[in-house]
């Protein structure tokens, strides 16, 4: 996807981390929140990065993208830099499962889970999460999604989407992206009240 991913799927490489388990995962989450913060602005604008039209959303597609919410005055807080599990249409936009919402060990949680759920082994560009709202509401694995679940609405995405591939799941999962309005304390105390 780009530079950046290239950079860490090569140190996990080094480091001998098997892909796609619990080990990875962890691995994953400890290292890239030791990074600190990553410009979003030249991670979309990476060469590698696959920008896709905003209004045709990829059911079971993971996306990331800059979000100003139509109702971003009311609301206590909000990521203005999702990264979202496309869940299916919704009335002028999509549903989605924005995974910053969770604390890092929860999203691997989560991840963990929705691994479970994919229409092939492959993990390659043909790899997508095989999900609906009824499966997520009905699997005691996916209950974490609750916080997770928005309604993105086409006029408030502000970009592109920067579609992350199979391989690149683990890395986008726990790259310090979010960039919350409000407390990112109060976002992680509310997900697990919810949960």
């Amino acid at each position: 996807m780009s530079n950046l991913f290239a950079k860490v799927e090569q140190e996990a490489f080094r480091a001998g981390i098997t892909p796609r388990t619990r080990q990875s995962r962890d691995w994953f989450r400890k290292k890239l929140a030791a990074m600190g913060k990553v410009n979003r602005n030249t991670l979309m604008r990476d060469e590698q990065v696959k920008l896709v039209n905003k209004s045709q959303p990829l059911i079971g597609s993971m996306n990331m993208f800059f979000y100003d919410p139509k109702h971003k005055d009311t609301l206590p807080y909000y990521d203005r830099f999702p990264l979202s599990v496309i869940v299916g249409p919704a009335t002028g936009g999509f549903y989605g499962l924005n995974l910053h919402y969770l604390p890092p060990t929860l999203r691997a949680k989560m991840l963990d889970a929705l691994m479970d759920v994919t229409n092939n082994n492959k993990y390659d560009d043909s790899t997508r999460f095989e999900i609906s709202y009824k499966l997520l509401n009905a699997t005691a694995k996916l209950r974490f999604f609750r916080p997770c679940y928005k309604h993105y609405l086409f006029a408030h995405v502000k970009s592109r989407l920067a579609r992350v591939s199979a391989p690149e799941w683990e890395i986008a999962t726990f790259l310090p992206t979010a960039d919350f309005e409000g407390s990112r304390s109060k976002v992680y105390s509310d997900s697990r009240s919810m949960i």
